[in-house]
């Protein structure tokens, strides 16, 4: 790991991996920094609340009651303006988009989750001691080593070998699990994720708020890189879509692995808004690099084409109608819906008008395949209007004006209500490429349909829901996480499958084995590791302590961890005359598998969050940290549960379960992202 960080920079300096760069000044490490500091402010508002309700809970002098009470109004305040700041914060899209003239909309991104620092040294060098009996100054490079993978994991780069970053750290996450978190048990640390919707922080001591985390984190950058590609070719518009995909792959691995994971943005709820979005700008992509290769201009091709775009606009239906859930309403950011519902109308009335330059500007001719075109029209509708028979639509040219203005129709009004809703949205008034593609799409209807329109023409047939098909199989792209492709930074402690957290061994015991012409009196066996076999009860080994079933992990000196039984054999046959030290473990059992307790609230993630990471100490850096006070404090709120409820589990910014006074609770919906 040590050949990825800067040659000749220092330890303490040590965090420039390749995919890393923290001293980034781009638009999109600003906002991060930006997040980062709401995030601070968040939680030191959410402190003083909680002190300011158990206040309130105990007092019952009026005087302080009602001191109390005009602070948590100035607190509720605060939180609110926060929550709003932390809203354009977060629907800052332009910011995430490439430099390109072409006229395309913006895509989402999803925001990096953010972390604080974890000091894994004085826990993992005690465990490597308690547990493997182990000198742990042999191990502290590694150790290091892996804060400083994790710390650059932190800035990661906004390209391909951010993604890779992210990546090797993920896989070394699953043999860091087996080594050093057992069930029941875990080393005294305390893994703290800053929700990306609410800005709320979530602790944990599991690995697996980390694991999930740094998945939805991959799956962020990949959105990140999609929405900064230049689509004015077809390969850009390609790798656009399979980024998305990738993204979408990596959530539903997230939704399916880690199901119980206490922070809101990583609930199964938010999952499922996220997988429909990416999905549907990866169709957007998709579609973008159909009308960018070209369409003949033939009723099929034309017809073919507006069911692209209608089924674009399902897709986006789709995506607001789950936005729109209970769970998850309040926490989408506003910039996100507003988007999401400007582009389904948009490829609505695209769909119209691309139907009704196919139903106007094109006649029946000798030469135009009939059954091509009857066939392509049947499919377009789930019944066909004023149940005329296709063929007779496409043989009267007074019915394809008719239907086709009702189509056009159709069209401008889609337009201009997705001009309304961009206009709703300042962050998205702000755009000019949004004002530039909806005022053009809208000009160029209203402009066909007034070449048609007559002053005696009171025409007022509503045109028919138009099918959504598309040729184009968006799926996802499952990840490739295997560990197997990982070397493991502890592997000098044995193989996984033996030397691993569950597994207690004895403190390796010294053997002497001395030369015999009779023959050692123990065999060897292969395995994962090399285990003595068949001891003879009256032999000299037997007598020195060695044991059926023994792990031989030194011989003469020489680590003989990963060595194999005829390696062994090789050195035991060079014994000296003096005779031969090995070293020999006995294993003691499994651990019991119990699930440590946590601070962490996993019930209603809307509505209440770990706040056990106040008592960790900011201000520290990664060494010296103790974490004695943090057991006890934990331990106190456990058994205290009832009596500070509000320190342990408090609600969120957005639950205002006590209000002194008039509610703070937005109209619009809008939420701490």
């Amino acid at each position: 790991m040590t050949d990825s960080v800067r040659p000749g920079a220092q330890r303490e300096n040590s965090y420039f991996h390749k995919g890393c760069n923290p001293y980034a000044q781009t638009g999109r490490s600003k906002l991060q920094t930006h997040r980062v500091s709401l995030n601070q402010q968040i939680i030191k508002a959410m402190r003083l609340r909680a002190g300011a309700e158990n206040l309130l809970r105990v007092t019952d002098n009026t005087r302080v009651r009602e001191v109390v009470l005009l602070e948590l109004s100035f607190v509720n305040s605060n939180l609110q303006l926060l929550r709003e700041e932390l809203e354009t914060v977060n629907g800052s899209v332009q910011v995430y988009q490439g430099e390109q003239d072409s006229l395309c909309f913006p895509l989402i991104p999803l925001g990096l989750k953010e972390t604080k620092e974890v000091d894994f040294l004085l826990p993992f060098k005690d465990f490597i001691q308690e547990h493997y009996s182990e000198s742990p100054a042999l191990y502290e490079e590694q150790i290091l080593d892996l804060m400083d993978l994790r710390q650059a994991t932190r800035t990661p780069r906004r390209s391909v070998a951010g993604v890779e970053l992210l990546t090797s750290y993920y896989r070394q996450l699953t043999p860091l699990e087996s080594r050093f978190f057992p069930g029941g048990r875990h080393p005294h640390l305390f893994f703290t994720w800053y929700d990306s919707l609410t800005g709320l922080p979530v602790c944990q001591p599991h690995l697996s708020l980390e694991k999930a985390s740094v998945l939805f984190n991959m799956a962020a950058l990949y959105t990140q890189n999609g929405a900064r590609t230049d689509r004015r070719s077809p390969a850009g518009l390609r790798a656009a879509a399979i980024a998305f995909r990738s993204a979408a792959g990596l959530l539903s691995e997230l939704r399916e692995t880690y199901t119980h994971v206490p922070s809101f943005d990583l609930s199964p709820a938010v999952q499922g808004v996220l997988l429909h979005l990416l999905l549907a700008q990866a169709r957007e992509c998709s579609f973008e690099e159909m009308v960018l290769a070209g369409t003949a201009n033939r009723v099929s091709s034309l017809l073919r084409l507006a069911q692209e775009a209608a089924q674009l606009s399902d897709t986006y239906t789709g995506v607001e109608l789950s936005s729109g859930q209970a769970a998850v309403q309040s926490h989408v950011p506003p910039a996100w819906r507003h988007t999401v519902q400007v582009k389904l109308q948009h490829y609505r009335g695209l769909a119209h008008y691309l139907v009704s330059i196919a139903l106007i500007d094109h006649r029946l001719g000798p030469s135009d395949d009939v059954d091509q075109q009857e066939q392509a029209l049947t499919g377009l509708y789930d019944q066909m209007p004023n149940q005329l028979h296709p063929l007779t639509l496409l043989r009267s040219g007074e019915h394809r004006l008719r239907l086709g203005k009702a189509h056009l129709r159709s069209a401008i009004m889609a337009h201009e209500e997705a001009l309304r809703v961009q206009g709703l949205c300042p962050s998205l008034k702000k755009m000019q490429i949004f004002q530039n593609i909806l005022r053009g799409s809208h000009r160029r209807s209203l402009a066909k349909f007034t070449e048609l329109e007559l002053e005696d023409d009171f025409d007022i047939m509503e045109a028919p829901h138009i099918i959504g098909k598309s040729s184009q199989q968006i799926e996802i792209l499952k990840p490739d996480l295997s560990s197997d492709k990982v070397v493991d930074l502890f592997q000098k402690l044995g193989p996984l499958a033996v030397f691993c957290a569950r597994q207690r061994w004895t403190a390796p015991r010294k053997i002497q084995l001395q030369p015999a012409h009779g023959g050692r009196g123990f065999g060897l066996r292969d395995e994962a590791v090399v285990r003595v076999t068949a001891v003879e009860p009256g032999c000299s080994a037997a007598a020195a302590g060695l044991k059926d079933g023994d792990v031989v992990v030194s011989v003469g000196g020489t680590d003989c961890k990963w060595a194999s039984a005829s390696e062994v054999e090789a050195m035991l046959q060079d014994m000296p005359a003096d005779g031969l030290d090995i070293q020999v473990i006995s294993a003691q059992g499994l651990e019991a598998a119990q699930v440590p307790k946590s601070a962490t609230f996993c019930v209603g993630l809307s509505k209440a969050y770990s706040q056990s990471c106040w008592v960790l100490d900011e201000g520290k850096g990664r060494k010296g940290k103790k974490v004695s006070k943090k057991l006890s404090f934990l331990n106190w709120a456990s058994k205290n549960s009832k009596k500070t409820a509000s320190t342990t589990s408090l609600p969120s910014a957005v639950d205002n379960s006590i209000q002194p006074g008039p509610s703070i609770q937005p109209a619009d919906g809008s939420s701490l992202y």
